[in-house]
């Protein structure tokens, strides 16, 4: 098992989730076809880069939906940039494809799409490219400690 995947593991200690390999899912579709759920019950973790902080910004959305470029910038109060794979191995200890919502190696400021909240169970990255957990959303909105907000197009 991975450093990423024990780290995801341990987060979700003591909280009611199921990890589960779903073979190489590079799309929101196809983890939501490996795992049989609806489109938006993917929590994609979307790591922007803070241009003013140089720290990660993390928004977690629905699979279906987008990150709008300006409404994210406003709640981040900076402007945002692509993160580079260097800023989000450092800041997450994940590497792209990956990226969980929670078990990151250091503090970062989150923001969770509402969507998810109208799911009885989401499912989100496990910290490989090929491992899912499936959680409830206020649980991953308390763990993740994200604030929700309206970020998508």
């Amino acid at each position: 098992m991975s450093k990423s995947l024990k780290r995801v593991r341990a987060a979700l200690d003591g909280h009611a989730a199921e990890i589960v390999e779903a073979g190489e899912a590079r799309t929101a579709q196809m983890a939501a076809d490996a795992v049989g759920c609806h489109v938006d019950q993917i929590a994609k973790s979307i790591i922007f880069r803070g241009e003013t902080s140089g720290r990660a910004v993390l928004f977690i959305t629905a699979g279906g939906n987008q990150v709008d470029h300006a409404r994210a910038t406003a709640l981040a109060g900076e402007e945002l940039g692509k993160a580079d794979a260097a800023l989000i191995r450092e800041q997450t200890g994940f590497a792209i494809g990956g990226v969980a919502p929670i078990g990151h190696l250091n503090p970062i400021r989150a923001f969770l799409d509402p969507r998810l909240l109208e799911f009885e169970t989401v499912w989100a990255a496990a910290g490989t490219p090929r491992h899912v957990f499936s959680i409830p959303p206020r649980d991953l909105e308390s763990m993740s400690g994200a604030e929700i907000a309206a970020f998508t197009a």
